[in-house]
């Protein structure tokens, strides 16, 4: 080809020569454009471009029909990785990141919020009791019973928050979602994930409540509060700030109100109970009769 070339410019010199070359600039205009200012928070906000391709293919990754065992299995392939950083990310919460869009959305899974709302049961069930065995300790009419009870109460108030709230709440925003048109949408999963992840803090706060000084104990749990209650508002505010002003702030602030009440419920019945009147221990005496020793 440059043979050619050459031989034509010897024979015509006036010639003129076009070079062909890739067009490199569209690319540039073309990333420029996809990077405005203001783009990329529209979109973590909005759910549009990006976000919305990998729902489209986090729904074709879950299509298994729901009787299979490999349909559940999507919601718990997770590693090690994902989940820490995702508890970092509900521990400390950044001002003006949503945390569905920035941890969540990409891969919501339940492995997280099942195993630290197992934790949280344990860990409520059992520092409850030993708080309690700590403030009677030495008092001689007391008696030590292990209260299993508060196994099945704390599992029971623990796991009906952590899915029925996120369950009403997800069907309040689908019906605003129908009334409201262009407002940012989850899915169940994703807010029964946030909520999971969000009772992460609780876990060291209800064993640093073992500490036997009621001021102690208020001040942690207004701190975990604080927290965990800024995950849920800065997740859920852009889901309704676009939608009626009162229908907004009453939504956000059920949601904090629910999960004071979650909190403050805890401390109050497993750790601030009431001091129960034990009775005195019975001693068999030698000749057959019971004697009641009374302080």
């Amino acid at each position: 080809e440059f043979d050619d070339a050459a031989n034509l410019l010897a024979a015509n010199p006036d010639a003129t020569t076009i070079s062909i070359e890739e067009p490199a600039e569209v690319p540039k205009n073309q990333h420029s454009r996809l990077h405005q200012p203001g783009r990329e928070e529209d979109d973590e906000l909005l759910g549009t471009d990006d976000s919305d391709k990998t729902e489209l293919l986090a729904g074709q990754k879950k299509s298994a029909p729901f009787w299979t065992f490999d349909y559940y299995q999507t919601f718990f392939d997770v590693d090690t990785y994902q989940v820490l950083d995702r508890i970092k990310g509900s521990v400390f919460p950044v001002p003006g990141k949503n945390f569905v869009r920035l941890y969540i959305r990409s891969n919501p899974d339940l492995y997280g919020p099942f195993w630290i709302c197992a934790t949280l049961v344990f860990t409520i069930a059992v520092s409850g009791n030993l708080s309690n065995f700590f403030i009677h300790l030495g008092k001689p009419t007391y008696h030590y019973v292990p209260q299993f009870r508060k196994v099945s109460i704390a599992a029971t108030t623990i796991y009906a928050y952590a899915w029925l709230v996120p369950l009403a709440l997800w069907g309040f925003l689908m019906w605003r979602n129908s009334k409201v048109m262009n407002i940012v949408s989850y899915s169940f999963l994703e807010i029964l994930c946030v909520y999971g992840y969000s009772l992460f803090i609780y876990i060291p706060t209800a064993i640093l409540w073992i500490i036997p000084q009621k001021v102690v104990r208020w001040v942690l749990m207004m701190f975990s509060l604080g927290l965990s209650g800024s995950v849920l508002v800065m997740t859920f505010w852009p889901a309704v700030r676009d939608d009626n002003r009162r229908i907004a702030l009453a939504t956000v602030g059920t949601v904090v109100l629910l999960h004071a009440l979650l909190s403050v419920g805890c401390l109050a019945y497993f750790f601030d109970a009431p001091e129960l009147d034990f009775p005195a221990p019975i001693i068999p005496a030698h000749n057959g009769t019971a004697v009641v020793t009374k302080s």
